[in-house]
C-alpha cells in the first residue's frame, strides 16, 4: 500500500516527476512525446522504489507535452496511458503533462462560487452536456460543447429563453452532468457520435468530445472551467456524474496493464464479478482501488471546484470507500453534495454487507435515490404500472412516506432515511422512459391536458416533499424521448432537449418555476431535521385518491402555515381548511405564485375546491 499523494506526472516549469504504480512490472518506462501526433516518442527508464512504486524524475519544462508509461510484465511489453493522467490526447491516447495554471480562464481562482445552501435547499437538475444544446432551436452557438453552458442571452422559438438563461430563470440550485470525464464509447475525432458516457477510461481526464479542440488536451481543461466559473457566477452548482463501479474496456485497460487482475473482481471460477451489468466490476475494496477512487474525486473537487459528486450504481462500491470520500471532500469543501444510487445492476461478489444500499446512510450525510417514492408517484419505470398520478388506488401512505422524507415519521409511516438530507426525491432520469413518456404509455385513453396535469401533479409532489429534490432536465417542458427507455447511444434525434417545446408548454415551466420560488423561499419546505418534520408536517385526512398536509412554520418572513393538498381523482373535491381565517391560494394545478395567484387572491371559506389532477397550496 502507498499512502503518498503524487501518483501521476507532476509537474513544475524546472521538473516533473512521474510516479506509478506497478508491482507486476519487470520493467517501466516513460515515453514523452512533444506533440500528439508523434508516431515515436523518447523513452525514459524509471526506477523501482519500495511498495511496488517505479519514479523518475526530468528536469526541465515539460508542460504539454504528452506521455504513456511502457511496461514489462511477464515477458510482455505494453504501452498504456497513466490511469492518474489528468490531460490526454484525442481519445485518450496518450496522457498529457499538464501546466494547470495555464489553463485557468482569466479570475478562475477568484471566481464566485454560489454560498452554501443545506443539503434539503439543493434543487438537482440532471442534464447531459451534449443534449442541453445540440438542438437546432437552442439558440446556441456552441451546440454539444462544455462552452454552450458559457453562453448568455440565448433564444428559442417565440424569443424565449433558452440554455443557462433558462436554468437562472427556472431557479434551480445545481445542475447535474451526466459523466464528463473521458469515457471510450464515443470517438473524439466524429462530432456525430453518441453516448451518455457510462464508460470509462481516464478517470482524472475530461472528455474531449465536447471540447471544441479534442486534439489538444489543454483546451477541453480550459473550457470546462470557462463552463464551471460561468454557472458559478450564475449562483449555480456543478454535480460531477462518477461511474467507478466498472472500465469500458478489461484487458486493454490501464489498470490491467500496470497490474492485472488486481482492480477488478472474480467469481469463484475466474471469471469477472458482472455487478455493473457491464461485464466487470471495480474491486473497491482493495486499498490501491480505494486509494485512486479517493485521489480521483478529490482530484475534481480541488482543481475544478467541483460542487457535488453522484456515484452511479453506489452499491458495488464497499462503505468503507464511501465513507473515506465523504472525509475527503468534507475536508477541501464542507458543503459538498454526495449522493448515488443504492444498488447494482446485478449480482456481486462483494460481501452484501459491505455494500452500500438503502440503509447504510444513515447518519452519512450521504444521498440516495429514493426509487420507493418513485415508484408510488409514477408507478414502474418502463411498463404499464400505474401510480398514484395516472391512475393507481391506495397508495397515499406510500406517497405521505415520501413527502415526509422517507423519515420514521410514525409507526405507520417508516422510510430508511435518518434524516431528510439522505433522500434523493426524483420521478424521472436519464434512465428509463422520460416522465411524459411513461404518461403517455400508462394513459392513452387520456386527453393531452390530463396528460399534462398528470405531469405536473408529479413533479408537484417532488417539489413539495422534505428532501432534495431531483429534476430530469427537459421534464419542465414536458421532455420526450419518442417512448425510448434505454437512449444511452440513440443518438441527438432522440435524447436531445427539443427547445421548441419551451414555447408550446410555457405555462407548465412558469408553474414549476413558481413552485421552485415557494420551496426556496420557505424553510419548512426544506427542513433538515427528521424531529422538525414530526413536529411541523400534520397529515389532513382527505377523500380517496388525495394526499394532504399542513406545514406549521415559525420562521421569520415565511408563511405561518402552509397548506398543501395533492389530488390525483380525475374529479374535483372538496376538503376543509385545517385552520379558520383568510388563506393566500398560491398554486392551483395550473398556476404557482409566491405572491398569490390571481393578484393574490385570498380564500375565506372553509371548505377547498381542489381541480382534478392538481396540486392545490394555500399560504396563511
Amino acid at each position: 500500500m502507498y499512502i503518498g499523494n503524487d501518483l501521476g506526472a507532476n509537474y513544475s516549469k524546472a521538473y516533473t516527476t512521474f510516479k506509478v504504480w506497478s508491482p507486476a512490472a519487470k520493467r517501466l518506462k516513460v515515453v514523452i512525446y512533444n506533440e500528439y501526433f508523434e508516431e515515436f516518442g523518447i523513452e525514459h527508464d524509471m526506477f523501482r522504489l519500495d511498495n511496488g512504486i517505479w519514479e523518475l524524475k526530468l528536469e526541465g519544462n515539460y508542460g504539454n507535452r504528452y506521455y504513456n508509461y511502457r511496461v514489462t510484465v511477464g515477458n510482455t511489453e505494453r504501452e498504456t496511458p497513466d490511469p492518474y493522467a489528468k490531460g490526454a490526447s484525442i481519445n485518450g491516447n496518450r496522457g498529457m503533462i499538464v501546466d494547470f495554471e495555464s489553463t485557468n480562464p482569466r479570475d478562475w481562482d477568484y471566481h464566485s462560487i454560489p454560498s452554501p445552501i443545506k443539503p434539503t435547499e439543493s434543487i438537482l437538475y440532471e442534464v447531459h452536456i451534449r443534449d442541453f444544446s445540440i438542438d437546432s432551436h437552442s439558440g446556441i452557438t456552441n451546440k454539444g460543447k462544455y462552452l454552450a453552458f458559457t453562453e448568455e442571452g440565448t433564444k428559442g422559438v417565440g424569443n424565449i429563453s433558452t440554455g443557462v438563461d433558462h436554468l437562472k430563470e427556472l431557479g434551480i440550485t445545481h445542475v447535474h452532468l451526466l459523466p464528463a470525464f473521458d469515457f471510450e464509447s464515443v470517438d473524439e475525432r466524429l462530432d456525430r457520435d453518441y453516448n451518455w458516457g457510462y464508460d470509462p477510461y481516464l478517470y482524472n481526464v475530461l472528455e474531449g468530445s465536447y471540447a471544441s479542440n479534442p486534439y489538444d488536451g489543454n483546451v477541453r481543461i480550459t473550457e470546462f472551467k470557462e463552463m464551471i466559473m460561468k454557472l458559478h457566477t450564475n449562483n449555480i452548482r456543478v454535480v460531477m456524474d462518477m461511474v467507478f463501479n466498472h472500465t469500458f474496456s478489461i484487458e486493454d485497460s490501464p489498470f490491467n496493464i500496470l497490474v492485472p487482475g488486481y482492480y477488478y473482481r472474480f467469481n469463484a471460477d475466474g471469471t469477472y464479478s458482472n455487478g455493473s451489468g457491464c461485464g466487470n466490476e471495480v474491486a473497491s475494496e482493495k486499498p490501491m482501488v480505494r486509494k485512486f477512487i479517493v485521489d480521483c474525486v478529490k482530484f475534481w473537487a480541488k482543481e475544478y471546484k467541483i460542487d457535488g459528486f453522484r456515484f452511479d450504481l453506489m452499491a458495488l462500491m464497499d462503505i468503507e470507500t464511501i465513507s473515506e470520500i465523504k472525509r475527503e471532500l468534507k475536508i477541501i469543501n464542507p458543503y459538498v453534495l454526495i449522493y448515488g444510487e443504492p444498488w447494482t445492476g446485478g449480482n456481486s461478489v462483494l460481501d452484501h454487507g459491505l455494500q452500500f444500499r438503502k440503509g447504510s446512510q444513515k447518519g452519512m450525510q450521504i444521498g440516495i435515490f429514493n426509487d420507493e417514492f418513485r415508484n408510488a408517484i409514477k408507478g414502474d419505470n418502463d411498463g404499464r404500472v400505474l401510480g398514484f398520478v395516472n391512475g393507481a388506488q391506495n397508495l397515499e401512505c406510500e406517497i405521505r412516506k415520501g413527502i415526509a422524507g422517507s423519515i420514521t415519521y410514525n409507526e405507520i409511516l417508516c422510510g430508511f432515511a435518518q434524516e431528510p438530507s439522505e433522500v434523493i426525491n426524483y420521478v424521472s432520469s436519464h434512465d428509463n422512459l422520460t416522465l411524459f413518456d411513461k404518461i403517455m404509455k400508462t394513459s392513452f385513453a387520456a386527453t393531452d391536458l390530463e396528460r399534462e396535469m398528470m405531469n405536473r401533479l408529479a413533479l408537484s409532489i417532488i417539489l413539495t416533499s422534505q428532501g432534495i429534490a431531483f429534476i430530469h432536465g427537459g421534464s419542465e417542458i414536458l421532455r420526450s424521448k419518442k417512448g425510448n427507455h434505454n437512449s444511452y447511444s440513440a443518438g441527438d434525434e432522440i435524447n436531445k432537449i427539443d427547445w421548441s417545446t419551451k414555447s408550446k408548454y410555457i405555462e407548465m415551466f412558469k408553474y414549476m418555476k413558481g413552485l421552485i420560488d415557494l420551496r426556496k423561499s420557505q424553510k419548512v419546505m426544506t427542513m433538515e431535521k427528521s424531529e422538525d418534520i414530526i413536529e411541523n408536517l400534520h397529515f389532513i385526512d382527505s377523500p380517496q385518491n388525495t394526499v394532504a398536509y399542513l406545514l406549521n412554520s415559525t420562521y421569520e418572513n415565511n408563511f405561518r402555515h402552509i397548506f398543501i393538498i395533492h389530488n390525483a381523482n380525475r374529479q374535483e373535491i372538496s376538503i376543509n381548511a385545517p385552520l379558520p381565517g383568510a388563506w393566500k391560494v398560491i398554486a392551483n394545478g395550473r398556476e404557482a405564485n409566491l405572491k398569490g395567484i390571481r393578484g393574490g387572491e385570498t380564500m375565506i371559506d372553509l371548505q377547498v375546491k381542489v381541480p382534478p389532477l392538481s396540486t392545490y397550496i394555500l399560504g396563511q
